[in-house]
């Protein structure tokens, strides 16, 4: 008789844990987008003071970094598929 492995089940190999896990996440989100309206901003350029905008200077920052890498920097260093054949 073959005995069965019995495979172990991660946290996070339940549905119902992965959307209690995303609740979470975007609950706490959306309080500290709260939060963020009553703090007190000491601007230095003026547009630096409005609600989540370093928040969203990050996303924009990162998401361009990426695209540079994909578009700009990729053709420049990449080799043919055949570069260690010869």
């Amino acid at each position: 008789m073959e005995e069965k492995k019995s495979e172990k089940i991660y946290f996070f190999d339940k549905k119902e844990n992965v959307k209690k896990f995303l609740y979470g996440f975007y609950s706490l989100l959306v309080l500290l987008v709260i939060i963020d309206l009553f703090i007190e901003k000491h601007p230095f350029f003026g547009f630096d003071g409005y609600p989540s905008f370093f928040g969203a200077y990050g996303f924009v920052g990162c998401v361009l970094l990426v695209l540079a890498a994909k578009y700009i920097l990729r053709p420049l260093v990449m080799r043919k598929e055949d570069y260690y054949d010869e």
